[in-house]
């Protein structure tokens, strides 16, 4: 856990990132961060604003579940932000 907390959450780093209110991601945001590190997708990336995960595929199964447990807040925020 120690070896996580120390490469960086993708779902945390996502939701505090300095993107105004109207082009925040939230629902699936880290898990979306680290497939798009996955990828190499330099343009979900610059979405974002903020850096990816230094090991995504290790992050990501945490990120999935994380981001399974917020998915009703998620969706309230992303409807009514």
């Amino acid at each position: 856990m120690l070896f996580l907390s120390l490469t960086g959450c993708a779902t945390f780093s996502a939701l505090e990132a300095p993107v105004p209110l109207y082009e925040s991601i939230y629902i699936y945001s880290g898990t979306r961060l680290d497939w798009a590190a996955i990828s190499q997708n330099e343009v979900v990336l610059k979405k974002f604003r903020v850096d990816p995960p230094r090991y995504p595929w290790v992050d990501l199964p945490f990120s999935f579940t994380l981001d399974t447990l917020l998915l009703p807040v998620s969706i309230y925020a992303e409807i009514f932000h």
